[in-house]
């Protein structure tokens, strides 16, 4: 079977499914592998880099999908792409599948088996394979020194002769893969970091890290976490725990919120009334931009400016690391895919619990049931 690697067309996205290094496995498991012409300039990889590794070259898009029986993308396919795939073909990308549930239908209606990457589940067997994990630790580390690129003011603690700086405040809301990277790189950078997370589970880890574990005073509720997945809460909980927060926040110089709870909006977090507590020229970064943000004021993609705060609301801190963002996708992607692999072949076996949590359409059929009884309500 040949792979198909194609240009990433998704506006800013500058990483690539596969660098040449990945190449070889596949190669040696009996794939071939074609790329799309500049596939990997914007992650620095060179046609010539992915010749040398033994891949083909294809001159444009039409012509890798005409050839490729499975693709290996980022993003999921834009409207553009979708006729491209070749019928009976497979794809394998981060599809967003639960925001995306028409282009699903479509995936189905062109006979194109795919799978989602974002459901790989949190087990030990699929650590090497979880992209989530792996971009969620980029958009920890980038996102703090987007925050310290923004504040107007030092991050470590500084005694010099004109007087002593004193060190930055960091407040992290969530201790999730995003948040201690974020807490591990704010240390770094020798700020002063608390973190809260509604899991009292995670207060070792984040010590751990030499950061202040902060506990709020809120209701219990059933469902800490599901699949290493943070669940929705109820209103009332949101709104006792913003009442607490607010303290936390209005002494903080830089905040960086990571809430994000898989197929569902994001929690907000944090109000506008609450903005107006917060320091002038104080920082926030909100990762779950993307699904409305845990900031209200929060515009995914650009920074806003409210009351003396800049929220900013990036959605693509993975691509602005594109080298070893793309590294890592390789990893995950070819683990993901060699494990369903035989002698050149996929060997679809549903007993697999990987395989069966990301299958989402084959045979002209809706193969999730969420997004199935999803699909059937639109």
């Amino acid at each position: 079977m040949l792979i198909g690697v194609p240009k990433e067309i998704y506006p800013g996205e500058n990483r690539v499914a596969l660098i040449p290094s990945g190449i070889d496995a596949l190669l040696s498991a009996g794939f071939e592998v074609v790329v799309q012409e500049g596939a990997g300039d914007n992650a620095h990889f060179s046609d010539e880099d992915y010749r040398t590794c033994g891949a083909s070259i294809a001159p444009s898009a039409q012509s890798l999908y005409d050839q490729a029986d499975i693709v290996l993308k980022v993003r999921q396919p834009l409207d553009e792409e979708v006729p491209l795939l070749k019928q009976d073909s497979t794809l394998i990308c981060m599809l967003d599948a639960w925001f995306n549930v028409p282009l699903v239908k479509q995936l189905a209606a062109r006979n194109v088996r795919s799978f989602a990457l974002e459901f790989i589940p949190r087990t030990t067997r699929a650590q090497s394979m979880d992209v989530l994990s792996s971009m969620g630790a980029i958009s920890g580390y980038r996102s703090v020194l987007s925050g310290a690129m923004e504040l107007p003011q030092y991050f470590p603690m500084l005694m010099t002769a004109a007087g002593t700086i004193h060190p930055a405040k960091v407040f992290i809301v969530g201790a999730g893969v995003a948040g201690l990277m974020a807490i591990s790189t704010a240390r770094r950078l020798g700020a002063v970091v608390e973190a809260y997370d509604t899991r009292a589970e995670v207060r070792e880890q984040v010590e751990s890290l030499g950061a202040k574990f902060v506990e709020f005073d809120l209701p219990q509720e059933e469902g800490g976490a599901t699949g290493g997945y943070a669940t929705e809460k109820s209103e009332e909980f949101y709104r006792k725990q913003r009442e607490q927060m607010q303290a936390k926040v209005a002494q903080a110089d830089l905040v960086i919120t990571t809430a994000a709870i898989p197929g569902k909006m994001s929690p907000r977090l944090i109000t506008k009334d609450m903005l107006h507590y917060m320091k002038k020229g104080s920082v926030i970064v909100d990762l779950a931009a993307e699904r409305g943000g845990n900031v209200e004021g929060t515009v995914a993609g650009h920074k806003a400016y409210i009351d003396g705060v800049t929220i900013i609301g990036y959605t693509d801190h993975p691509g602005r690391v594109p080298v070893h963002a793309s590294q890592l996708l390789t990893k995950n992607i070819t683990t993901f895919l060699l494990n369903m692999a035989g002698e050149g072949q996929l060997k679809i076996d549903m007993e697999d619990d990987i395989v069966a949590a990301t299958l989402i359409t084959e045979a002209g059929e809706i193969k999730h049931e969420g997004l199935k009884a999803q699909a059937e309500k639109e």
